[in-house]
């Protein structure tokens, strides 16, 4: 199962989805359900294996500030409403993995009562997937506080996926994070964006061949 708050722009949905993609097209034979927060994630092309639980729509605004996207509801009712979805597809679903995208603690701590329950599954495995470079390391720092994100990580991730290249940008020294923090990352490179291409439909295809970039299928 993968999770992604999706409050604003495409990056961490892209993100889960080309993991997905990989993992279902791998030698795995993996089921996978991707939580998103992005209503028109299922009209991508999927492998088999792969589908999409849709949560009500947040939005984050330009001060930082969340609300319903579309539901006449007050934040605290969307972030309960969000949280019990979630809870429940885990507890339905029965993961043997768990990826959190980018927030600790989901957006406004949506995750914490899926946290609490997978802590007492040992069945299930807890990765933070996050891209090297999240902010300047002011904000992160600030930002990780008020969120207590280090404490979320210590007590219920057991490892830390960065998607980037530690030669490059360094997370562990640039945030200065604890070392019992950063024990737990693990660089994996940059996510090869290529694979998208076996996932488009015949007609995007034909438009992304007609473009001629030589790069394009290899």
């Amino acid at each position: 199962m993968l999770y992604s708050h999706d409050t604003m722009g495409l990056g961490h949905k892209r993100r889960n989805l080309l993991i997905a993609q990989a993992l279902g097209t791998s030698s795995l034979n993996a089921d996978i359900l991707i939580i998103s927060g992005t209503a028109n994630a299922s009209t991508i092309p999927l492998p088999e294996g792969v589908d999409y639980l849709t949560l009500p729509a947040l939005y984050k605004c330009a001060d930082g500030q969340y609300r319903s996207r579309r539901l006449s509801l007050a934040l605290e009712e969307m972030i309960a409403l969000r949280s019990q979805i979630i809870c429940t597809a885990v507890k339905s679903f029965q993961p043997d993995v768990l990826i959190v995208d980018n927030v600790p603690r989901g957006a406004k701590g949506e995750l914490n009562p899926t946290l609490e329950y997978v802590a007492s599954q040992p069945h299930i495995h807890c990765i933070l997937g996050l891209r090297d470079v999240l902010d300047n390391p002011s904000a992160v720092q600030r930002d990780w506080q008020r969120a207590d994100n280090i404490a979320a990580i210590r007590h219920y991730y057991e490892t830390m996926w960065v998607y980037g290249d530690s030669d490059i940008y360094d997370m562990r020294t640039e945030y200065g994070l604890p070392a019992d923090i950063t024990a737990k990352m693990h660089s994996l490179g940059y996510l090869n964006q290529r694979a998208r291409l076996h996932h488009t439909t015949p007609n995007t295809r034909s438009s992304l061949e007609a473009l001629q970039w030589p790069s394009l299928g290899h």
